[in-house]
Order: C-alpha cells, then structure tokens, then sequence
C-alpha cells in the first residue's frame, strides 16, 4: 500500500533491540546465581581462600613462637584465637594451616578428576576389550577400602618421600597422590556413561563425516559436552580430600607435628578438651564451614549444569 512502511523485525519492534544469545556457560553462571546458598558459599570460601594466603602477611606471629605464660589462654586481644599447650597462637598456626588444608584438597581433586577424565574417556569412545578392561580395574580399586590403603600406603611410602622432597612437600605430594589416585573411580563412571551419551549424537556424527579425528572429537565436541556432572562431582571430591587430610592428620599419619595443618590441631588439641574447648572448636570449626560451602556450591552447580531444569 502507498505510502506504508515496512514492517519491522520482532526483536526490533520490542524496542529496538536485537536478540541476545547467551553462551552455555553463561546460561549455567545465571542459573547458579539464582541459588542463594550456593552463592553466599562460593563468596565465604573465596573470602576464607583470601585470609588464609593473605592472612599471615597481615597478621604476622611466628607459628611456633612459643610464651609459656599464656598456654592454653582462650581468646583475647593478644591472641585472637587463643593459645596451645606451649602458648602458641591458634590463629596464627590455623591461618598457616589452612593454605594447606585447601591445596592438598584442590590439588588431590584435580589429581582424581584427570585420571578418572582419561580413563572413562577412553572406556567411553572404545569398544570391546578395551572397555571391559578398564571398568574392570575400575571396579576392583572401587572395592578397595579406602581409609585402611591410605593408612597403608602412607605408612610405607612417607619415609622415602621424606628423604628425597623434604618432610613437607613430601608429605604433601604422597597424601594428594594417594587420595587423588583413591578417588577416581566415580569420575571415570561419569565420564564414560556420558560419552555412551554423546557419541551416537547428530553432531558427533557430523563431525566425523567432516573427517574429524577420534581425538578430535573427543577433546572438541564429546569431552566440553561431559564437564557438567564432572564438575559437580569435583566440588564433592574436594570435600572429601579436606575430610580425609584431616582424618590422616588426626591419626598421627600425616603432616609432621611441626606443620599445624586442621587435622593436626585437632589431634594436637584432643587430649585438652575439658580444659582448653577453643583449641579443637575453631580448627573443627573451619573444617566444617569449608567443606559445608563447597557442599553448597556442588548443589548450585548441579541445578545451573542441568538442561532439563527450569530456573
């Protein structure tokens, strides 16, 4: 009709704006935000990660300085935290302790997930024997009890690892080794139950009529489309590798009496529980927070990483 004007796209005629197109990620980051108390958690261990580098280079006592008139003395202005048996500062040793706490639960989780990564990988896009192979080694570390091999391995290896890296870096890579090599087996079911998924999907099979290679189709378009539940999954192996530092530390298995990880305060401080309460009540205090964020953040990444939930 004369004089008319042409009709305008929808995206503009709803205010001039054009469509915006959201990555996967960022959909999943949108999602997780609406869950609160995942992120309230993630902001708590993001500021408990802070203090814990940045603390000791603010509050700076020495961990093994020791004042025998102040032993076991519970909070004050001298001693935030209170003191220990030889009038340490609580703060001080839970501040030092805490960088290693989290690193050896970060550091055995990523162990875990690489390993359990590459092995359901390749259970996952082979077929016959290969397969049945590694689910059968899979199964038998599964059946494995953990905390007795753990106990058992560090009791024969922790000497020799001592001697050639020194008592703290030795007896760090042992525990992340041990744990991480201990807590793969879940991550490699994952991940192989998700490539039986994927690689019968439309563009799994486009891209192998393009030629792309097995690797490449696995590390480009299989594996990106597989990390949802992987890491979910890592959120709860870090809690676990926190749980179980903490236990090796409380048995007298693992970081050196000098080196006052949470674990060990709380071995340390088991014999005085009557007497000096907020020896134990804070070190088990921080384990309990730690590993009660990251339970919170594994629920908010569950929810953001599930396609088939609405938020």
């Amino acid at each position: 009709m004369a004089g008319s004007t042409p009709a305008s796209p929808i995206g503009e005629a709803a205010g001039g704006r054009k469509p915006v197109s959201t990555s996967p990620w960022a959909e999943a980051w949108r999602r997780f935000k609406r869950h609160r108390l995942a992120l309230a958690s993630l902001w708590l261990l993001a500021l408990l990660s802070l203090v814990v580098l940045l603390g000791p280079l603010v509050y700076q006592v020495g961990i093994n300085d020791i004042d025998f008139t102040a032993r076991m003395k519970g909070p004050s202005g001298a001693h935030p935290l209170g003191t220990d048996d030889l009038g340490r500062d609580l703060l001080a040793r839970m501040l030092y302790g805490g960088r290693i706490s989290l690193a050896v639960g970060f550091a055995a989780m990523f162990t875990g997930i690489l390993i359990g990564i590459v092995i359901g990988a390749i259970a996952g896009i082979s077929r016959g024997w290969v397969d049945t192979v590694l689910m059968w080694v899979t199964d038998l570390f599964l059946s494995l009890p953990t905390l007795p091999v753990l106990l058992l391995l560090i009791f024969f290896f922790r000497d020799a690892l001592k001697s050639v890296f020194g008592p703290e870096v030795g007896i760090f890579l042992l525990i992340v080794l041990v744990i991480g090599g201990l807590s793969w087996m879940p991550v490699a079911r994952l991940v192989r139950a998700q490539f039986f998924s994927l690689r019968e999907k439309e563009f799994v099979e486009a891209a192998r009529a393009l030629g792309a290679s097995t690797p490449r189709v696995v590390v480009r378009h299989i594996l990106p489309n597989a990390l949802g539940p992987v890491i979910v999954a890592a959120t709860i192996d870090v809690a676990a590798a926190i749980i179980l530092e903490s236990t090796l530390s409380f048995l007298g298995l693992g970081f050196p009496p000098d080196i006052p990880t949470w674990g060990r305060l709380l071995f340390d401080a088991k014999d005085y529980l009557d007497i000096a309460m907020h020896w134990s009540m804070f070190p088990g205090l921080a384990i309990f927070v730690t590993v009660l964020a990251i339970s919170f953040i594994g629920d908010g990444l569950r929810d953001a990483l599930d396609p088939r939930r609405v938020m």
